[in-house]
């Protein structure tokens, strides 16, 4: 199952027609079941990248739940050797949650690890991003990245049917999502080696 990547200029296009085509219905804990899964840009330049940044806007999220999420991101990105800093991030970060109902549309493609591994021998006509319409239900965390100098969605992750209100208070429950998002996010940084020692919260 995958869900939308476009190569859209920036967060904002992304996150307001999410925000349009939101269905509001009501959260329904004993049916939720989890599911994750992941859309890449053909274009990502995923052996490369070294440094990231969060994508800011004049809206931004200050709960506490915004906190914690990205609180929980900024560990994982630190986990995979991607150092944050100011000015030029090679990655862009940003996420929303969607409380009820969302529909996306995906794009059926290879996993991205295959894809890395033979980019160099994939022409660019096979390169297909075949739409595939999905309806994720009862809360969704959305984390996207950008490529820093492309200004183009790369790589982002989704985990619906995690969210309900008698957890949002729950800083373990609100990173759960995170890491399961970012388990499918395999990329160390450019020239980083992995600490072993190094492990799960």
């Amino acid at each position: 199952m995958k869900i939308l990547m476009k190569k859209s200029h920036l967060y904002f296009r992304l996150i307001g027609l999410l925000s349009v085509i939101a269905l509001v219905t009501p959260s329904c804990m004993s049916s939720r079941k989890y599911n994750v899964e992941t859309d890449y840009s053909y274009q990502g330049k995923f052996k490369k990248y070294k440094t990231y940044a969060f994508l800011k806007d004049s809206n931004a999220d200050t709960s506490l739940q915004n906190s914690i999420i990205e609180e929980e991101i900024r560990f994982r990105m630190d986990l995979l050797g991607y150092k944050l800093v100011e000015k030029n991030p090679n990655i862009l970060v940003s996420h929303k949650i969607f409380i009820d109902n969302v529909r996306f549309t995906g794009y059926s493609q290879p996993e991205i690890e295959v894809f890395v591994r033979n980019e160099e021998y994939i022409d660019e006509k096979e390169q297909k991003y075949d739409p595939v319409k999905y309806n994720l239900r009862e809360g969704t965390l959305l984390i996207v990245m950008f490529d820093g100098k492309q200004e183009k969605a790369i790589w982002q992750g989704y985990a619906s049917g995690i969210f309900g209100n008698n957890f949002f208070n729950s800083a373990k429950y609100l990173k759960k999502p995170v890491r399961l998002i970012f388990d499918k996010y395999r990329f160390l940084a450019e020239g980083f080696a992995y600490d072993k020692s190094q492990g799960n919260e």
